[in-house]
């Protein structure tokens, strides 16, 4: 075989990985985080003031995971009063385990039960309100 005949059989693999790859890459599944995510970059200032009013409080948000059971506790501030929100179980790896539950309580802790399946990273996002004012906070927790 001459180097004329092994050029062209490197650039046929060549071409040929290639067109595997573009072919492996049209089948990646891309989700963005948020479609909408202009419109809620244009509101998250509103979100930092949330945050920061949460941060004020006297004691931190608990978030406990048990036996696939997501148990929220809440500041003493709140002791007496109405407390409604939602929280939001978000899994970066997977949008189809994103999980939204509205609440409302009152001096008590907030128990949320988790799926099975629901294993690995996933961030715990609760909003919630008091008398008028809002409060936003975000946890990190490990399913397993």
């Amino acid at each position: 075989m001459n180097w004329g005949h092994k050029i062209i059989i490197v650039y046929a693999v060549f071409v040929a990985g290639m067109l595997f790859l573009a072919f492996k890459s049209s089948k990646q599944n891309i989700e963005l985080v948020t479609e909408d995510y202009y419109a809620k970059e244009l509101v998250y200032q509103q979100k930092i003031d949330e945050t920061k009013r949460a941060d004020a409080l006297t004691s931190k948000v608990s978030v406990d995971v048990i036996d696939h059971e997501l148990k929220i506790g809440f500041p003493a501030d709140f002791s007496g009063k109405p407390v409604a929100g939602e929280v939001t179980i978000y899994c970066p790896s997977d949008e189809k385990k994103d999980m939204r539950q509205p609440f409302s309580i009152t001096d008590s802790a907030l128990n949320i039960s988790v799926p099975a399946n629901y294993h690995g990273l996933h961030y715990v996002k609760i909003s919630w309100s008091v008398a008028g004012m809002k409060y936003y906070c975000e946890h990190k927790i490990i399913i397993q």
